[in-house]
């Protein structure tokens, strides 16, 4: 009875000094998006994106609860109310911002030339007149056409999956490849004869979505600040695409939640 009525007058102070928070976030997730989340031999959620809501969970001492969701699945739980946050690499975009919340971006979901580390390509400048790899209908492939001129590419080379395309690159038949940093960063832990030359700013970000006008944005991107702020994001950077955070980037630095335009 005692801890009963101790836990009753906790809450009773949290409520008054306006810092009561959700016992149980429930939180949407794409379970087949590894580094940032995918399901372990436990069936348990792991990733980038899921030590992150994990940590905030812990500073608003509020309980994690996964719902495994498609991708599409996502946007129509927070807009009905089904989940309080969505991860999985989304997104921050102005026609989601007219029916969703976003914290703020926490990823610069930025493009990067890669090659191997003793071959002759330093840096873009190397890639005039060589051919370039990038995954079919991809941001990079968007990239590189729109860029080809500039760049001096000789030819532009599509490839259907990533695993080809890294492995030419690695046997010295692509002199390099444009594609997500993140996806090489996560690819070169069991690479290390490549390397990441040139981040290619894409002006993307990626954040939690959120129902619109969600009661718990606030204090959930207050939470990402703190994370920025003590260098705990950046470990979770470099625990799973083992390589340091940028230290220019949204990772590190705090940003201002998105609004529509």
């Amino acid at each position: 009875m005692k801890s009963l009525l101790t836990a009753a007058f906790a809450a009773m102070l949290a409520a008054a000094s306006g810092t009561a928070f959700a016992d149980t976030l429930q939180v949407g997730a794409y379970p087949s998006n590894p580094p940032w989340e995918f399901k372990n031999e436990q069936s348990m959620f792991e990733g980038f994106e899921v030590d992150l809501v994990n940590e905030i969970g812990k500073r608003l001492g509020a309980e994690i609860v996964y719902q495994d969701l498609g991708f599409q699945a996502l946007f129509a739980a927070t807009s009905s109310g089904r989940i309080d946050m969505a991860i999985s690499t989304i997104t921050i975009t102005d026609e989601r911002l007219q029916s969703q919340s976003f914290t703020q971006g926490y990823y610069d979901s930025d493009l990067a030339l890669i090659a191997t580390k003793d071959g002759e390509v330093k840096s873009m400048a190397d890639m005039k007149g060589k051919t370039v790899g990038v995954l079919s209908s991809s941001i990079a492939e968007k990239w590189a056409n729109e860029n080809k001129d500039k760049a001096g590419f000789e030819e532009i080379r599509g490839y259907p999956e990533q695993q080809n395309l890294l492995l030419d690159v690695q046997s010295g038949r692509l002199a390099g490849a444009v594609g997500d940093i993140a996806g090489y960063q996560y690819a070169f832990k069991n690479m290390p004869t490549m390397q990441v030359l040139d981040r290619i700013a894409t002006g993307d970000r990626f954040a939690i979505m959120m129902p619109k006008g969600s009661k718990n944005l606030e204090r959930v991107n207050e939470a990402v600040s703190a994370i920025k702020n003590d260098g705990t994001l950046a470990k979770i950077h470099e625990k799973w695409l083992g390589a340091p955070a940028d230290p220019e980037t949204s990772t590190v630095k705090v940003v201002d939640m998105p609004v529509a335009k």
